[in-house]
């Protein structure tokens, strides 16, 4: 199976913005399992802001454009530095692909990305995906990865997008205020009810939040694939995505 797997900076980072070790070792050796069992896997990783701030030792996540670039630029090392070492401890090779909005929308630029993504996967190494924030303000203002996934996996044939995020998934309410809330396992098609369950953004380090999440649900859903969502607190929940066991909001054609 073709996977895209986008992991949100609540998962990589801590909330002062620092790595969070631990989670990032145990995500990266359960992808480089599913990886050894034969699955294609592209990982797009936010977080190389969420990682500047820490690495700065900025007190918060900055909101004027050129500080943003800054912490993005000195985080993007960092966030490469580490996937790449992690990786290749389990024997496998990583490729950095930066893409803008632009990249997709052009017709010959997006046929350089389709290439290269293909001819990487096709040589084993597995594609890391993340927005050119040093240059694309108008990603960086938009701050959404949920939607670099689901365009990643409409053009590259993924038959699975699954987001990874501080949230268990779609619920009834939301589950921070309201204690009666129930997690929506199944969404079968995205109405008008199902949409006004969204609200708000994500944490303080990322920006994206369950509206970003709905919006790509249906770009998956349009192409004719699935998408879950899930929280990425705990790496063994790909397994259970993988093989179609309950976890988190599965969005599925009936």
């Amino acid at each position: 199976m073709r996977v895209v797997i986008k992991i949100g900076t609540s998962t990589l980072a801590h909330s002062t913005g620092r790595l969070n070790i631990r989670r990032m070792e145990e995500l990266v050796k359960v992808i480089s399992d599913l990886k050894n069992a034969g699955h294609e896997i592209i990982l797009v990783s936010s977080g190389a802001i969420g990682m500047g701030v820490g690495k700065l030792m900025l007190k918060a996540r900055p909101t004027d454009m050129p500080t943003k670039q800054a912490a993005a630029a000195v985080g993007q090392c960092e966030l490469m530095y580490t996937y790449d070492r992690y990786f290749n401890k389990y024997g496998h090779t990583t490729a950095q692909i930066l893409l803008t909005g632009e990249d997709l929308e052009d017709p010959v630029r997006r046929q350089n990305v389709e290439n290269t993504m293909s001819r990487l996967l096709e040589l084993g190494a597995l594609p890391i995906i993340n927005e050119n924030d040093t240059i694309a303000t108008s990603e960086i203002a938009v701050g959404d990865n949920d939607t670099l996934a689901a365009l990643v996996g409409v053009f590259a044939g993924a038959e699975l997008v699954i987001l990874l995020s501080d949230i268990k998934g779609l619920y009834t309410a939301d589950p921070h205020k309201d204690p009666s809330a129930q997690l929506i396992p199944l969404v079968e098609e995205i109405t008008p009810q199902i949409e006004a369950l969204a609200a708000g953004k994500g944490s303080e380090l990322g920006t994206g939040g369950m509206e970003t999440k709905l919006r790509a649900a249906k770009i998956v859903l349009e192409a004719g694939a699935q998408l879950v969502i899930a929280q990425g607190a705990r790496a063994s929940v790909l397994y259970d995505i993988m093989e179609g066991k309950p976890a988190g909001t599965r969005f599925k054609r009936a």
